[in-house]
């Protein structure tokens, strides 16, 4: 098995799968019904991902496990998701906020992996990006619109980033395991995604009347990890939910 091959396509399907879940926890409980739909449909574009990144994954380990069982049948120290998607929905511009931040990231993710060396990486990371770039425009209006919005939605808006920013550190820390699958073209350096990112979010930020935080609120060692398995105690809440009827009935199907 290619162990750093396997992991690497854990972390690009368990953050996809988190947040998928995080954002099915507002189904029937959106502001208004249009944004209860695009969230809800996030959420699926979401679910599809991580099924093709874990169904590679799942192959290139060999040990006959599918995307199901990659996604119940492991505890929360086998995840590699990022912290920030496993983070508590909180009020509605707490969502947006984690939202837009992982959006944009993640759409410069997967313009360098269309490229990768392996066409299955490339053909996955395709198809996600177009997804993806709807994700992107419609969390960035979303956060212009709270944002030079009312008082209150400016003051929760901000608020939001501020909270969140925290964690974006981690986007772009490299490893072992990145700098071992850029150099055979597979991956990419997560590092050289940080100044892209950086001047989208700025300039939708600026649109939005907010204040763009301080980069140094974002390497506080404490708010990184989770692509290494060392989590908050939110995912174990997520996954408890998420986990509950393949674990209750083992082998059942519907």
């Amino acid at each position: 098995m290619d162990k750093p091959f396997f992991e690497y396509l854990l972390r690009l399907g368990d953050s996809s799968l988190i947040l998928s879940q995080r954002l099915g926890e507002w189904t029937g409980h959106g502001p208004i019904l249009e944004e209860d739909l695009a969230l809800t449909n996030t959420a699926l574009d979401l679910l599809g991902q991580a099924r093709m990144w874990l169904t590679l994954a799942g192959e290139v380990e060999g040990a006959g496990r599918d995307e199901d069982a990659l996604a119940y049948l492991r505890d929360t120290h086998e995840f590699r998701n990022v912290l920030l998607v496993e983070r508590d929905n909180g009020n509605y511009a707490d969502t947006m906020a984690r939202q837009f931040l992982f959006d944009v990231w993640h759409y410069f993710l997967l313009q360098r992996l269309e490229k990768s060396a392996d066409e299955r990486v490339a053909a996955i990371a395709a198809k996600a990006i177009k997804e993806v770039t709807y994700h992107v425009r419609r969390s960035s209006d979303m956060v212009v619109r709270l944002g030079d919005g009312t008082a209150e939605s400016h003051a929760k808006m901000q608020a939001a980033i501020d909270d969140a920013w925290r964690f974006t550190g981690e986007l772009f820390a490299d490893d072992a395991i990145d700098l071992d699958l850029a150099s055979r073209g597979i991956g990419c350096e997560l590092s050289a995604l940080r100044q892209p990112w950086l001047a989208h979010v700025r300039e939708v930020l600026e649109e939005a009347t907010l204040t763009v935080p301080d980069e140094a609120a974002a390497n506080h060692l404490a708010h990184r990890g989770g692509r290494q398995g060392r989590h908050t105690e939110q995912l174990g809440y997520v996954l408890a939910e998420m986990q509950y009827l393949p674990r209750a009935y083992p082998g059942a199907t519907w």
